[in-house]
């Protein structure tokens, strides 16, 4: 099977309604990544079979068990190299996302795939999760907040819930340590106004790596404390 079939099958079996244009889409997606790869630093992939599954699947596995629909707002907190926004973005037509990182280059980077592949509704921040979730153009104006970042449970939860609106979901994209992640964020959930609602196990082809979805509902508003000045986050997570 070819890389292009494999996408093509991966996205189909997350329900994705696949047509040629999404995969051209993707694969000059790829190609811009790997260019732009050589002048900074976006991934440690470049095989366009890793990168159709590793990063593209991987992000679109998002969609699993509706949270992330057509005709929602999204923000993706720390998006890097456009994951999982920007591929959520080419297979979904009509959700607005908001595109926001601290770094100007690599926002430059996501205006140009976004350019090339003729994308809208995009809004492309550079900045801090801690200061952009204090503005109220931002504060709680979402219905998902989604990150997948290195960074703890309890961190990522403050730069990333104080976006969601009431009854709006977080759903953030983690590895095989899961599970002790979610013990060590029982405080954060408490205090910014989460619920957990589920885990869901991701099994992407052709690879054994192991990925999860944790998903959580907001119920009640984050308290105005929150999120802390920059860096604050990082150095004392909430316990």
């Amino acid at each position: 099977m070819n890389n292009r079939e494999i996408l093509r099958q991966g996205l189909e079996k997350l329900g994705i309604d696949v047509n040629d244009k999404i995969l051209d889409n993707f694969n000059i997606y790829r190609e811009i990544l790997v260019d732009w790869n050589q002048k900074m630093n976006l991934t440690g992939i470049e095989d366009e079979k890793e990168v159709f599954i590793k990063h593209f699947l991987d992000s679109v596995s998002c969609v699993e068990n509706g949270y992330i629909k057509d005709g929602i707002s999204i923000i993706d907190v720390g998006t890097g190299a456009g994951f999982p926004g920007l591929p959520l973005r080419i297979c979904l037509e009509n959700i607005q996302v908001t595109l926001l990182d601290s770094l100007n280059k690599r926002i430059n980077f996501l205006q140009e795939v976004s350019n090339r592949l003729e994308l809208d509704n995009i809004e492309f921040i550079h900045g801090r999760a801690e200061d952009f979730g204090k503005s109220e153009k931002y504060r709680e104006q979402y219905d998902v907040a989604t990150a997948r970042a290195v960074a703890g449970l309890p961190i990522l939860m403050e730069f990333c819930v104080p976006f969601v609106k009431v009854g709006g979901y977080f759903v953030c994209l983690k590895g095989p340590n899961a599970n002790l992640e979610l013990e060590e964020s029982k405080a954060a959930m408490e205090v910014l106004g989460l619920e957990f609602i589920e885990k869901i196990d991701i099994e992407l082809p052709e690879t054994d790596l192991k990925h999860n979805i944790l998903v959580f509902r907001k119920v009640r508003n984050t308290p105005e404390k929150y999120p802390r000045k920059a860096g604050k986050p990082v150095k004392s997570p909430i316990k």
